[in-house]
């Protein structure tokens, strides 16, 4: 049987989960995740716990936030003046929005906290400083 290797087009079953047990991610149900292995387009914890499996192989992954989705920054949670949001955002803890930025990029945010004055705006992935689990089995490998 061939082994996983960068450039191959390979297709997994996952079911992700933070340490303490809940899980947010799953393809169960679904079609598996395909992608092309050690090319960036999933964490590299991850790409990296593929390579050498085999089709049928499967295995329990820890990833560390370095190789998942990075440490928390502070500086990625902003104070924003209540009356600079237009009236029609929603402020809620937990909602999501985005925000372009000077440079017209468009990123992510979630509002963290929210008082009379301000609202705190965390632009850090939900899963920053997470160390996570992963179960996967490798469903498929197309060679490069």
């Amino acid at each position: 049987m061939s082994q996983a290797k960068a450039g191959d087009t390979v297709s997994m079953h996952y079911t992700g989960s933070l340490t303490d047990g809940t899980q947010f991610d799953s393809s169960q149900g679904r079609e598996p995740l395909e992608f092309q292995l050690g090319t960036g387009q999933i964490i590299p914890g991850l790409d990296n716990a593929l390579t050498g499996m085999e089709v049928g192989d499967k295995k329990t992954v820890t990833v560390t936030p370095e190789e998942g989705y990075g440490p928390r920054d502070p500086q990625r949670v902003q104070a924003v003046p209540r009356d600079q949001l237009p009236d029609h955002i929603p402020t809620d803890p937990g909602t999501q929005l985005q925000m372009q930025t000077p440079d017209g990029q468009t990123i992510p945010v979630m509002v963290a906290e929210a008082n009379d004055t301000e609202v705190m705006l965390d632009a850090n992935h939900p899963l920053a400083g997470q160390e996570l689990k992963f179960d996967v089995e490798l469903v498929d490998i197309k060679a490069a």
